[in-house]
């Protein structure tokens, strides 16, 4: 199985690491648009060689793109543009009904396969790629209808290979269902940091009370903005719903703090400790 991946940062290089050990590929080609990122992803073990698209194209069973969405739309009908039918192309993206309408009408849309491994960390480029980044998580594939079997079947071997869990969905769903548990996330983390970071300047001291509860909410605002300024662009629509939302909620306790409620305040955070249901 040769395979090339375009974009090798934390998620196109955390992949290559592992395909190569598993035994997936027999050989991983890569390309990335930041030259000092293709030389440190060829020293760093992440690919084995360096290839163009075309090149890919030619060579490789299987392609994916692990770069930001907005280049995904771009990219994503060139790699198609006179593809063989023995290839298979898949993306990495974090929204998927973007991507999904640039293809739409393409003659060769059934040999892509829409895909998003629920997976990262907060670092990028090559040097953050780890091994086994993807051990337990969940890979959703979108809209299997449009896409060939065949290629449905080698990407859902993919991702189990990295011992991934495989679901199945609609792109409109999975973008929604994102929003909640993915993009919210990272704008929460954003908008703590710049709260700190403005309330800093006047009060330097306020990072000396830093502690591990701070650090872990606002460790993704440390998040790739050319990866997640077109990922919220594009997922506009499910996200401003989220954001009034989580906005009604954030009234909700001001309101209790205001009037000294603690009844309601405990009430309230019962509440959220349910989500050790699902977070256990």
């Amino acid at each position: 199985m040769k395979v090339g991946i375009i974009g090798l940062g934390l998620i196109g290089g955390s992949l290559g690491l592992d395909l190569q050990a598993n035994g997936f590929a027999s050989s991983v080609s890569g390309w990335d648009q930041d030259e000092q990122h293709r030389q440190q992803a060829l020293e760093l073990g992440l690919v084995n060689e360096l290839a163009e698209l075309e090149e890919m194209k030619q060579n490789c069973e299987l392609i994916i793109l692990a770069i930001p969405v907005g280049a995904i739309v771009k990219v994503l009908p060139q790699v198609l543009d006179g593809a063989s039918k023995g290839l298979t192309v898949t993306d990495m993206g974090s929204t998927k009904n973007s991507i999904a309408e640039a293809v739409e009408k393409h003659p060769q849309r059934a040999l892509y396969v829409a895909s998003h491994p629920m997976a990262g960390t907060e670092f990028s480029g090559p040097a953050a790629a780890i091994p086994q980044l993807y051990v337990g998580k969940v890979a959703i594939i979108c809209d299997r209808e449009k896409s060939a079997e065949k290629g449905v079947h080698l990407v859902e071997r993919m991702y189990r290979s990295l011992y991934m869990r495989v679901r199945h969905m609609k792109a409109n769903e999975h973008d929604l269902h994102a929003a909640y548990v993915s993009h919210i996330s990272h704008i929460s983390s954003f908008v703590l940091a710049n709260t700190v970071l403005n309330k800093e300047k006047s009060e330097r001291a306020i990072f000396d009370l830093a502690s591990g509860g701070f650090e872990s909410t606002a460790r993704l605002a440390k998040s790739s903005p050319e990866m997640w300024a077109p990922i919220f662009d594009q997922n506009k629509k499910a996200l401003l719903e989220v954001i009034d939302i989580y906005s009604e909620q954030m009234q909700l306790v001001r309101n209790y703090i205001e009037k000294g409620d603690i009844n309601a305040m405990k009430n309230w955070m019962k509440k959220a400790n349910e989500i050790k249901r699902i977070l256990n």
